[in-house]
């Protein structure tokens, strides 16, 4: 019996999804470790690709995986990658990581011995290494510490976890094709609708390089693509819908960009005070400054405080941006399979 037929008779118990664009300087490592994850328990690697323009896919054909591409460049978000993806799993199981992420493969059978003896839990996440610890992005992270990233019940798994398709199947899709971040809010939220459990579990389960650009370079580049937008696509998105009141309790920044927002028409009215212009003047620049000066205080530094002010204006106009984008509810997604290396 060949190699071929013995991989084939294997159960497809996990199917690993890799959504990645312009990857290829760390495509490999996360490629490698999903194959050696699922070596032993049977199952899959995906490459759900947004149409990469580097070498992300030639390297991705060394492998013995299954490469799905979208076919409209245009459609690139955060979102469809996963639900890419989906659409190609058979494993009784998922697994979504992202493109710069290793996997370790003592995670996979701790979460499964986990959530095969809980029928309750729809998802399991691990513990995440970061690699890349200089940068105010992460530095804002750590500063803000998210339960969600500690073990035990948990309202969301960020930075990806290992998924029960039932589960998945029961609240009609794996992620939104529209959003351009907040994808696993947006599942967590429409699984606990639904009285599904997720859990964090002490185990290592990734390490993630993550960005290492410069922080206005990086809010520049989220403005771009659009991922500044998935606050607002996801709340849009929720109207109306039975996870609509979960979502308000855990996206915690809605209440700060409600201020921000506050705080513009606050400035705005100022105009319209019937007293004299040196008056106005000062009144604009105390409130300019007070949000300023007491976050810096927070965090005892001018230069965080500075670029706190400037990520939530950007952040703000990015929740308006995204709440009035147009949505495409289709539950097809264009793409195409691309050969690879067989077995």
């Amino acid at each position: 019996m060949n190699n071929q037929s013995i991989q084939e008779e294997k159960k497809c118990v996990v199917s690993i999804i890799i959504k990645a664009l312009n990857e290829e300087k760390k495509i490999s490592i996360a490629l490698e470790s999903a194959l050696k994850a699922i070596e032993k328990i049977g199952g899959e690697v995906i490459l759900a690709d947004s149409m990469s323009t580097d070498n992300t896919i030639q390297i991705a054909q060394r492998y013995p995986i299954k490469i799905v591409q979208l076919s409209n460049a245009n459609e690139r978000c955060c979102g469809i990658g996963p639900q890419l993806g989906y659409q190609y799993s058979q494993g009784e199981f998922v697994y979504i990581l992202d493109g710069d992420m290793q996997m370790l493969e003592t995670f996979l059978p701790k979460a499964l011995e986990f959530i095969q003896k809980k029928p309750e839990v729809a998802g399991v996440g691990g513990k995440v290494i970061e690699m890349n610890t200089e940068s105010l992005e992460f530095q804002a992270r750590v500063e803000r510490a998210a339960e969600h990233m500690y073990e035990g019940q948990v309202d969301r798994l960020a930075m990806g976890g290992l998924y029960r398709k039932k589960a998945v199947d029961s609240v009609g899709h794996f992620s939104d094709r529209n959003l351009h971040s907040y994808e696993e809010l947006d599942l967590a939220v429409r699984l606990r609708a639904k009285n599904w459990q997720l859990h964090r579990i002490d185990e290592d389960a990734v390490r993630h390089w993550g960005h290492d650009a410069p922080p206005y370079q990086l809010l520049l580049k989220r403005w771009t693509s659009g991922y500044i937008k998935g606050v607002g696509e996801i709340l849009r998105a929720s109207v109306g819908k039975s996870h609509f009141k979960l979502l308000l309790k855990d996206v915690t920044e809605l209440r700060l960009y409600g201020a921000v927002i506050l705080w513009w028409f606050s400035l705005i009215s100022i105009t319209f005070l019937n007293i004299s212009i040196l008056s106005k003047s000062t009144i604009a620049i105390a409130i300019l400054a007070i949000p300023l000066l007491l976050i810096t205080i927070k965090k005892k530094s001018l230069i965080k405080g500075i670029y706190s002010v400037v990520s939530w204006n950007v952040n703000t106009l990015g929740l308006i941006r995204g709440f009035f984008a147009n949505r495409n509810n289709s539950d097809t997604i264009d793409s195409i399979e691309i050969p690879t290396k067989t077995v």
